[in-house]
């Protein structure tokens, strides 16, 4: 896995390049965060959540001011290319106090799924974690979403206690917290 720095001229990857975490930095790159995550929580919470939490739940955390927004407040967004195209993202912070790296998002497109992105970014973030001085990461993850609790326990995370979140408009996030020590 490698970063990419978004001023550096494009060039066509090689096989070794196939994955890239590249910082988002400018406002296409939001936008395009956004129309990404507008299409993988429609695909994927619809069944888990229904349509009105999902749209809620979009506007108030994945559309282009809210990802603004936690970025001015010390989010680190990252879309995940493959061959040039965005196949997912992610986005942390970093909690020093803690001695952790709080995973807010981490979502592949669909048909991405079961190619090792998830994998080769918690690869990534241990290593940010290791030059923070980090000892963990930590998740949230909603507890009816068994493939991706799956994959994390899969990665080492553990669950380690379960919170109810009030959003507003009548919706709860209903989650385990899970960790992975460094």
């Amino acid at each position: 896995m490698q970063t990419s720095d978004p001023t550096s001229p494009p060039s066509s990857p090689s096989p070794s390049q196939q994955f890239i975490l590249t910082p988002v930095r400018t406002q296409d790159q939001i936008r395009e965060t956004a129309d990404l995550a507008k299409t993988i929580w429609t695909e994927h919470y619809t069944s888990l959540i229904g349509a009105a939490q999902v749209a809620y739940m979009i506007e108030k955390f994945q559309s282009v001011p809210a990802i603004t927004a936690q970025i001015q407040q010390g989010y680190k967004y990252y879309l995940m290319k493959s061959c040039g195209i965005s196949a997912g993202y992610t986005a942390v912070l970093s909690e020093p106090m803690e001695k952790s790296l709080f995973l807010s998002k981490i979502y592949v497109e669909k048909s991405y799924r079961g190619r090792h992105f998830a994998s080769e970014t918690i690869a990534a973030l241990k290593n940010i974690c290791r030059e923070e001085g980090l000892e963990k990461i930590r998740l949230t993850v909603n507890k009816r979403n068994h493939s991706s609790i799956a994959v994390y326990e899969h990665l080492g995370f553990v669950k380690v206690r379960d919170v109810v979140t009030d959003i507003g408009e009548g919706y709860v996030m209903d989650d385990y917290i899970m960790e992975a020590i460094i």
